[in-house]
Protein backbone atom coordinates (compact mmCIF):
# COMPACT_ATOMS: atom_id res chain seq x y z
CA UNK A 1 0.00 0.00 0.00
CA UNK A 2 1.76 3.30 -1.19
CA UNK A 3 0.91 6.88 0.45
CA UNK A 4 -2.50 8.17 -1.18
CA UNK A 5 -1.61 10.17 -3.56
CA UNK A 6 -4.88 12.50 -3.12
CA UNK A 7 -4.04 13.45 0.78
CA UNK A 8 -3.74 16.90 0.11
CA UNK A 9 -7.41 17.35 -1.46
CA UNK A 10 -8.82 14.31 0.75
CA UNK A 11 -7.33 14.39 4.22
CA UNK A 12 -7.42 17.39 6.74
CA UNK A 13 -4.93 19.34 8.03
CA UNK A 14 -4.87 18.00 11.43
CA UNK A 15 -1.62 20.04 13.17
CA UNK A 16 2.13 21.33 12.51
CA UNK A 17 5.47 20.55 13.47
CA UNK A 18 7.82 22.69 13.66
CA UNK A 19 9.98 22.87 10.42
CA UNK A 20 13.69 24.04 10.38
CA UNK A 21 12.13 27.69 8.13
CA UNK A 22 8.49 26.78 7.80
CA UNK A 23 5.84 24.54 9.66
CA UNK A 24 4.99 20.78 8.42
CA UNK A 25 1.77 20.31 7.64
CA UNK A 26 0.68 16.91 8.73
CA UNK A 27 -2.32 15.36 7.08
CA UNK A 28 -5.36 12.60 8.29
CA UNK A 29 -8.04 10.86 7.06
CA UNK A 30 -9.99 12.53 9.76
CA UNK A 31 -8.80 13.63 13.56
CA UNK A 32 -9.41 10.39 14.51
CA UNK A 33 -6.53 9.09 12.58
CA UNK A 34 -4.35 11.43 14.13
CA UNK A 35 -3.28 10.85 17.46
CA UNK A 36 0.41 12.16 17.27
CA UNK A 37 3.93 11.86 18.31
CA UNK A 38 4.22 8.92 20.61
CA UNK A 39 1.43 6.69 18.93
CA UNK A 40 0.68 4.51 16.32
CA UNK A 41 -1.50 6.90 13.81
CA UNK A 42 1.26 10.01 12.58
CA UNK A 43 -0.46 10.41 9.80
CA UNK A 44 1.26 12.23 6.38
CA UNK A 45 4.04 14.68 7.33
CA UNK A 46 4.34 17.83 4.95
CA UNK A 47 2.81 19.14 1.78
CA UNK A 48 5.52 19.50 -0.89
CA UNK A 49 7.34 16.37 0.15
CA UNK A 50 5.03 13.86 1.67
CA UNK A 51 5.94 11.11 3.83
CA UNK A 52 3.29 8.89 4.85
CA UNK A 53 4.36 8.19 8.66
CA UNK A 54 2.18 5.30 9.25
CA UNK A 55 4.14 3.67 6.13
CA UNK A 56 7.27 4.47 6.57
CA UNK A 57 9.52 2.13 7.77
CA UNK A 58 12.54 4.09 8.57
CA UNK A 59 15.20 2.46 6.44
CA UNK A 60 17.06 5.67 5.46
CA UNK A 61 16.67 5.09 1.64
CA UNK A 62 15.23 8.70 1.13
CA UNK A 63 17.64 10.49 3.40
CA UNK A 64 20.34 8.78 1.34
CA UNK A 65 19.22 9.39 -2.06
CA UNK A 66 18.40 13.38 -1.67
CA UNK A 67 20.80 15.77 -2.76
CA UNK A 68 19.77 19.03 -1.07
CA UNK A 69 19.50 17.17 2.43
CA UNK A 70 15.34 18.15 2.75
CA UNK A 71 15.65 14.94 5.61
CA UNK A 72 16.77 14.67 9.01
CA UNK A 73 15.18 11.67 11.50
CA UNK A 74 12.84 12.60 14.02
CA UNK A 75 12.25 10.09 17.23
CA UNK A 76 8.30 8.68 16.74
CA UNK A 77 8.10 6.02 20.07
CA UNK A 78 5.71 3.52 19.87
CA UNK A 79 4.80 3.58 16.47
CA UNK A 80 4.41 0.01 14.84
CA UNK A 81 6.65 0.31 11.95
CA UNK A 82 9.18 2.03 13.57
CA UNK A 83 10.49 4.35 16.19
CA UNK A 84 12.18 6.73 13.83
CA UNK A 85 10.78 8.49 10.63
CA UNK A 86 12.70 10.56 8.28
CA UNK A 87 10.78 14.08 8.50
CA UNK A 88 11.00 16.86 5.32
CA UNK A 89 12.88 18.98 8.06
CA UNK A 90 13.85 21.88 5.29
CA UNK A 91 10.82 21.01 2.57
CA UNK A 92 10.85 23.72 0.78
CA UNK A 93 14.63 23.24 -0.20
CA UNK A 94 13.32 20.07 -2.46
CA UNK A 95 14.58 20.37 -6.21
CA UNK A 96 11.79 17.74 -7.15
CA UNK A 97 14.50 15.54 -8.08
CA UNK A 98 12.19 12.42 -6.96
CA UNK A 99 15.03 10.97 -5.79
CA UNK A 100 13.37 9.82 -2.62
CA UNK A 101 10.31 8.65 -4.28
CA UNK A 102 11.82 6.09 -6.43
CA UNK A 103 13.97 4.77 -3.53
CA UNK A 104 11.34 4.13 -0.97
CA UNK A 105 10.62 0.51 -0.83
CA UNK A 106 7.23 1.11 1.03
CA UNK A 107 5.95 3.85 -1.26
CA UNK A 108 5.25 5.99 1.77
CA UNK A 109 7.29 9.27 -0.40
CA UNK A 110 5.22 11.85 -2.77
CA UNK A 111 6.59 15.01 -4.65
CA UNK A 112 3.72 17.29 -5.37
CA UNK A 113 4.93 19.88 -7.73
CA UNK A 114 1.82 22.77 -6.73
Amino acid sequence: MAIDENYLTEYEKVATHDGENQPIQIWAKDQDSYSGIGSDKLGVWGTIVGVDFDLCIADGACIDACPVEVFEWIDTPNHPESDKKAIMIREEECIICRACESVCPVEAVLITED
